[in-house]
């Protein structure tokens, strides 16, 4: 599902306008980024957790070269643990 196509699912579930379904979307993307970029959590209960995650320094190989190791620098990424309702609903389908 692209995130046009989840706009419009979101405007004709919720029965607001394209504009304004879309809007709420991008200030739901917004939100949750503004506050990963920020350090904080974002938990829904039963859905799910986004948070962001430090993540090492490590070595890796070249896919073109697999006999070349390459550095790979820490960075910050984020991560999204799902919910037991959503993984339940997921499971059986």
């Amino acid at each position: 599902m692209t995130k046009q196509e989840f706009t419009a699912e979101v405007a004709r579930r919720s029965q607001l306008t394209a504009r304004d379904a879309g809007k709420a979307v991008d200030a739901f993307l917004e939100t949750i980024t503004d506050t990963l970029r920020a350090g904080g959590d974002v938990a829904f209960t039963g859905f799910g957790k986004f948070s962001a995650q430090q993540r090492a320094a490590r070595t890796g190989v070249n896919p073109r070269n697999p006999t070349e190791k390459v550095h790979i620098p820490a960075a910050r990424v984020p991560k999204f643990s799902a919910g037991s309702a959503l993984k339940s609903a997921v499971k059986n389908g």
